[in-house]
């Protein structure tokens, strides 16, 4: 049953996402406990609390990726509390905390959310499709492609080194959160230089795989191939429309494509215009 009175705002606690992850779960989103833990931790969350009993009823939540960007995600209302101008109390918040701290402000918009946030001033960046897949992708016929294998921590600094020079991102911590989540991948070539890395974490109804970030469509092949057969599906990927390699691979394979996502940001997006090897995002709360 719908409340009539505003939920009152604040900082959303550490502490908090078992709550949080409740909220997320009705929305019908992947999430898991970790996933709030660790943005929490990493970034400034916010909020929404019914003002008779002190419940989480919305949250939202602003992640740092570097000295110049941050990303907004995580804005959910219960459904009790939806037509209140909650969400966009919330919303607020998190673009005053990035305006505070001259980050530019960035987020993957559902088709919904993308006038909403035109509205505001954002502007579109590259489109992305959500594939659901419930099998492996298998591997490139003949043995031939990059040297793969499991990463490890020892490849951690070259990876986000390489991940920052194509996604326009700066997540060292993200891209050490991850490689503990799920199966993970580093290709090499033959002279041993990395070529591509792909990491995974563990959802609450599909595994997500990514970001996945490599030189060419064929070392992504191969590492997309070893993650999804190191895990057990089914598996979600959000990946950019301009790169249909990968997405004529994962329709081979019977992916379905049931939501599109479109990335935005609040000013010129520099780096982020034109990703070069961004495969698939990590997920559209993570960057």
């Amino acid at each position: 049953m719908a409340v009539a009175e505003m939920p009152e705002t604040g900082a959303l606690r550490s502490g908090e996402a078992g709550a949080a992850v409740a909220l997320s779960a009705e929305a019908g989103w992947n999430q898991v406990e970790e996933d709030w833990r660790f943005m929490l931790a990493a970034g400034i969350g916010f909020a929404g609390r019914d003002r008779a009993d002190g419940r989480l009823v919305g949250s939202a939540l602003v992640l740092p990726l570097g000295p110049a960007l941050a990303w907004i995600g995580m804005v959910l209302v219960a459904a009790t509390h939806r037509r209140l101008g909650l969400g966009t109390a919330l919303f607020g918040r998190c673009l005053d905390a990035c305006a505070e701290q001259g980050l530019l402000a960035g987020l993957d918009a559902t088709e919904l959310g993308r006038p909403v946030y035109e509205r505001l001033g954002f502007v579109d960046v590259l489109s992305l499709r959500r594939w659901r897949l419930e099998r492996p992708v298998s591997a490139p016929a003949g043995g031939a492609g990059p040297r793969v294998a499991a990463v490890s921590p020892a490849d951690l600094a070259a990876v986000a080194a390489f991940d920052a020079a194509r996604s326009g991102m700066h997540r060292p911590a993200i891209l050490a959160h991850l490689a503990t989540r799920g199966p993970g991948f580093v290709a090499r070539d033959a002279e041993g230089a990395l070529a591509g890395y792909v990491l995974s974490r563990n959802g609450r109804t599909a595994m997500q795989v990514g970001p996945l970030v490599a030189r060419d469509a064929a070392t992504a092949r191969a590492l997309l191939a070893a993650s999804t057969s190191a895990a057990r599906g089914p598996f979600v990927l959000d990946v950019p429309e301009p790169q249909e390699e990968v997405a004529a691979l994962l329709r081979d394979h019977g992916a379905s494509s049931p939501r599109g996502f479109m990335r935005m940001t609040r000013g010129a997006p520099g780096a982020l215009a034109s990703p070069s090897g961004l495969f698939a995002i990590s997920g559209p709360e993570l960057g």
